[in-house]
């Protein structure tokens, strides 16, 4: 059934850029569009629904291609504790951090961890988000892991949303493999890895390469495993030293690498050639308190694809709006609004392997679209807070109620 969407404007983000059209039409058949355009130009035909959308603005469905949305427990306590001038290493050293997450989430059952996500990732679907990654890594071990991809896959047969799944079970380094991280790596590149892959739960393959975490070398082993078992690759590169994570993701090939403040110019050089993304986390660089800036200016000048994400996670970006980080990329990171919406549409897909099907509002992609009751689109990252009205399209179908 095809459907004639009218009475709207069309910022449709192809090319990376606004690509306004005024007083716009959009045909959808099924779940895909089938016609874009100025409604002067709109072909004769016979539409089995036409929907009046009252002056909206249409962008495409906003997507959030970096979050950690699965997890047991929260951080809230340790935050008041840092504010209090308890340093993290203080909190680590009293179990805190990352291996209190690990710990709840270990403890808790699949039905549990579903519900708790089912509430951020609901927060994120009134945003305007249509498309999701969301990564493991808090497990850290192969039947965790299993328990949060398997969380994954359930919250998108549950809710109206495209859910990328991503293995990250090089994370960090479990307490149990404490002082061996060689070891660590073997048991995610012989167990972890293929055998999630085999039972259908993985769709790329994620790792931290950092002082804290994992050194390239070891990075480079997960990443050939990943090839191995036909995995696209991205990387947590750069966010808080300079160890040419991102360099090394562009040899793979990586969709993307993210965060990415201590990079250098042969970084983005090497991801420019690679056709990587630059996943941008402003809601991490405002939580931690960070001065270092992405080099933005070296990332236009080589024309790496930027993209922005809520890095939703319990520990440095508790962060449920995506909007939020739209206007944090402008105020923080000096992007300009077009910039900003192109890094949750068009390159966001870019990011998860979907630039082909999602992204944009062009003839032949999905139809996932917001229709907001804006007057411009720089009000997406100009609001802070609040939910904007707004009507859902995703699939070619309204969503009344998510």
């Amino acid at each position: 059934m095809n459907k004639l969407w009218l009475n709207c404007h069309a910022a449709t983000m192809a090319g990376g850029h606004y690509s306004i059209i005024e007083d716009a039409a959009l045909v959808t058949r099924a779940e895909r569009i089938e016609w874009i355009g100025p409604r002067a130009e709109l072909p004769a035909g016979d539409y089995a629904e036409t929907i009046d959308l009252g002056g909206a603005w249409l962008t495409p469905g906003l997507i959030d291609c970096h979050t950690h949305l699965v997890f047991g427990g929260d951080r809230s306590g340790e935050f008041e504790q840092r504010l209090e001038g308890v340093s993290y290493a203080e909190i680590a050293k009293a179990g805190g951090g990352i291996a209190s997450t690990v710990r709840a989430t270990r403890t808790a059952s699949e039905d549990e961890l579903f519900a708790s996500a089912q509430q951020r990732l609901r927060s994120l679907l009134h945003d305007g988000v249509t498309t999701v990654e969301i990564k493991s890594g808090y497990g850290l071990d192969l039947a965790s892991e299993r328990k949060m991809l398997r969380v994954i896959r359930r919250l998108g047969e549950s809710l109206p949303v495209t859910v990328q799944a991503t293995c990250l079970a090089a994370h960090a380094l479990p307490p149990e493999y404490a002082e061996r991280s060689d070891a660590y790596i073997d048991l995610v590149c012989s167990e972890i890895l293929p055998t999630l892959a085999a039972e259908g739960l993985v769709d790329a393959v994620d790792a931290f390469c950092e002082h804290l975490a994992f050194s390239p070398a070891q990075v480079e082993r997960v990443f050939q495993r990943a090839g191995e078992l036909g995995l696209p690759v991205k990387l947590h590169a750069e966010q808080l030293s300079s160890l040419h994570g991102s360099s090394l993701a562009a040899r793979y090939g990586a969709l993307s690498a993210d965060h990415l403040e201590f990079m250098d110019e042969a970084d983005a050089q090497a991801m420019a050639a690679a056709g990587s993304v630059a996943v941008l986390l402003p809601g991490a660089f405002y939580f931690l308190r960070e001065t270092q800036l992405p080099p933005m200016q070296v990332l236009r000048e080589h024309g790496v694809a930027m993209a922005i994400a809520s890095d939703l996670n319990p520990g440095t970006s508790p962060a449920l709006s995506v909007r939020l980080m739209m206007n944090m990329a402008c105020t923080l990171f000096r992007m300009t609004p077009e910039e900003a919406l192109a890094g949750v549409t068009l390159h966001a897909a870019k990011a998860l392997g979907l630039a082909d099907s999602h992204g944009s509002l062009e003839v032949g992609k999905v139809a996932d679209f917001v229709a907001w009751d804006i007057a411009r689109p720089a009000e997406l990252a100009y609001w802070l807070g609040g939910e904007l009205h707004k009507r859902v399209i995703r699939h070619g179908e309204e969503q009344i109620d998510v």
